[in-house]
């Protein structure tokens, strides 16, 4: 499995995606964007610096929230792990809209 499928997977989106008007988050958290609001060039490169290891739903899951919330906050230009969303999605929306 791809790391894009796998992100995909991850977040409930694969098989909904077309369906639900919702946007994989590989292609929210693009690279264009993590270079933007961080150090980091990819989705992937900001989990691994996190020492976060999802590999599915489940294991994403179970990253406690204020975990995933620190490591934006020190990471990245976002308080927390919604904003970041957010962001991403207004961003999206705004350069594909």
């Amino acid at each position: 499995m791809s790391f894009d499928d796998l992100l995909m997977e991850l977040k409930g989106q694969k098989s909904a995606q077309e369906e639900s008007g919702r946007v994989a988050l590989d292609k929210l958290l693009n690279g264009t964007f993590m270079r933007k609001h961080s150090s980091f060039a990819s989705f992937q490169d900001f989990l691994e610096n996190g020492n976060f290891h999802a590999e599915t739903q489940e294991e994403l899951n179970k990253i406690p929230d204020e975990l995933l919330d620190r490591h934006v906050s020190r990471q990245t230009d976002f308080k927390d792990w919604k904003t970041m969303l957010e962001q991403a999605n207004a961003d999206y929306a705004a350069n594909n809209g």
